[in-house]
């Protein structure tokens, strides 16, 4: 019994001595990964591979770890995101389907071993393969998680005991992996593509602004095996750190949740969106030709003058309503351009009814106005009439209250869906941080005052959605203008002294919108308290 455990002890020294393989790389990330899940409970989650198949087409098969497929059901009940979630979005699913195949806490080596026997079983012939693997090829070879690569490409391997089990394991370098997963998929008469890993929220230093990339180690790897077995590489890694370092510190910071590795929903849709600009930019691969085309939105933008900013208002229907008969319901943001100087500056109005600022994101009515920012432009944000409520029922677009860094995962009724809900203020200060990477000014206004008075006092918010917005614009250092009580004294010094009843002609059919009246009224103390402020937009105003 005790030379049998001397032995076993010391098979991983002397076969390390023997064959003169590295070390495992150390794991210096800081984060707790999961080891493999229950392979039970992933088989019932993960789909059977090529279950998705329509007739004759092929599968895309997505193999990789909790970068692209967070946890076990991959759902985003943790609020983290893997990339693969969202890449169905970007095919013709009449010419390809897509299949996550992707597991948190495993490595090259564990993927290999465990999952890959059961997904080769479902490629065939002019199927594709898309391998993203690496985060986790570190550690140790022989307990623990157990899941280490020998470091680099070469041939060497080593035979440890796993000390938990006593099972025993032939370890291979991580570009041993990779060259037998592509000889798997060739053998099947489909097509490998590699990818580098995704970049983490991680900085060459403290005062740097260039994100660390994976080019000196898996990034490169993956690269020379590509190049080698002369099979498509996409620098994923490259791509998104580009944009990263684009976004700058503050912005990157939501692309990622509870840890320096795992995506938001945010981060895993910026390296979706990496993976498929890598396929469609990589000349003559087949697989770019099941993309969907892309949609480019006309609209936002086009009404600029060249060389002459735009100033973008985005809120609710207290920015825009009908807009069309006097006596109808108005919004100051489509009286605003009449103020400001023909010739010199544009004011397109894309706020929407009903919209709190986490629906104005999550509808993509956001993305369009920062896709069509340009250095100078104006942002005019108000928010705060639909952001209370339900978070996630009934309307389901109330955010947490407050304009802190607090957020919390529901469950929506209407889509089963699990979302990570922030702060009203965090929403906002999106928007900001987005603008200032753009080049473009932000302004954040409080929102219009309701016709509700009490004991002759107009309604306030400056306890709640005044003073949030307040804060987020101190805390981003941009414009403040605190529109709900510059209207609601107007309109307080209008009922004093003519009444209450001409207060009620400002506004349309109810207490909170405005008729054409009361949108001019809107408007013109915005422009007011731009001059008050001395604020550039002030000088576009006539």
């Amino acid at each position: 019994m005790f030379l049998a455990f001397a032995v076993a002890v010391c098979v991983l020294g002397d076969a390390m001595a023997q064959n003169k393989v590295a070390g495992p790389m150390k794991d210096v990330n800081g984060v707790i990964d999961n080891t493999l899940d229950s392979l039970n409970i992933a088989k019932t989650a993960r789909p059977v591979a090529g279950s998705t198949r329509k007739g004759d087409n092929p599968v895309l098969f997505l193999v990789g770890n909790s970068t692209m497929r967070t946890g076990t059901r991959g759902n985003g009940d943790n609020g983290q995101w893997g990339w693969g979630y969202f890449m169905n979005e970007y095919f013709d699913p009449e010419k390809i389907t897509v299949e996550n195949h992707a597991l948190g806490g495993t490595s090259s080596r564990t993927f290999y071993n465990r999952l890959w026997p059961d997904v080769l079983k479902g490629v065939r012939k002019g199927d594709w393969v898309i391998i993203e693997l690496g985060h986790n090829d570190n550690g140790s070879y022989d307990e623990g998680r157990a899941r280490a690569s020998i470091p680099g490409i070469g041939k060497d391997s080593l035979q440890v005991v796993i000390k938990e089990t006593g099972a025993h394991e032939t370890v291979y370098t991580y570009g041993e992996y990779m060259r037998r997963f592509i000889k798997d998929v060739k053998a099947k008469g489909a097509h490998p593509i590699l990818m580098s890993l995704t970049p983490r929220n991680a900085w060459e230093d403290e005062d740097s602004t260039v994100i660390k990339r994976s080019n000196k180690t898996f990034g490169l790897w993956a690269k020379q095996v590509a190049k080698k077995m002369k099979v498509p590489f996409i620098d994923l890694n490259e791509i998104t750190a580009r944009k990263f370092e684009r976004f700058g510190k503050e912005k990157v910071k939501y692309h990622f949740y509870l840890d320096r590795i795992h995506t938001s929903e945010f981060g895993a849709r910026v390296n979706v969106e990496s993976a498929v600009e890598g396929i469609r930019n990589y000349k003559g691969l087949p697989l770019r030709e099941m993309l969907l085309p892309e949609v480019k939105d006309t609209v936002s933008g086009s009404s600029r003058i060249e060389g002459k900013p735009i100033v973008f208002t985005i809120g609710d229907s207290t920015v825009k309503n009908k807009d069309q008969e006097d006596d109808g319901m108005w919004g100051w943001g489509s009286v605003l351009s009449g103020l400001f100087k023909d010739g010199e500056i544009v004011v397109e109005n894309h706020a929407f009814p009903g919209r709190s600022a986490r629906t104005f994101l999550d509808e993509g009515r956001w993305q369009k106005v920062y896709d069509a920012l340009q250095p100078g432009d104006f942002v005019l944000m108000q928010f705060g009439h639909n952001d209370a409520g339900d978070i996630n029922t009934g309307k389901a677009r109330a955010e947490l209250p407050g304009s802190g860094d607090e957020s919390k995962v529901f469950r929506m009724e209407k889509t089963g869906r699990n979302q990570v809900i922030y702060t009203f203020g965090w929403y906002l200060r999106k928007f900001i941080l987005d603008c200032k990477e753009k080049g473009a000014i932000p302004v954040v206004i409080s929102h219009t005052p309701r016709n509700k008075f009490d004991n002759g006092v107009i309604e306030s918010n400056k306890d709640s959605f005044g003073k949030w917005t307040k804060e987020v614009a101190e805390r981003m250092g941009v414009a403040f203008i605190d529109l709900n009580a510059i209207s609601g004294q107007k309109l307080q010094k209008i009922a004093d002294e003519k009444g209450l009843k001409e207060v009620t002609s400002f506004y349309c059919k109810d207490h909170t919108h405005f008729c054409k009246k009361g949108a001019l009224l809107n408007a013109a103390g915005i422009a007011e308290s731009l001059r008050e402020q001395n604020h550039p937009l002030a000088g576009y105003l006539k």
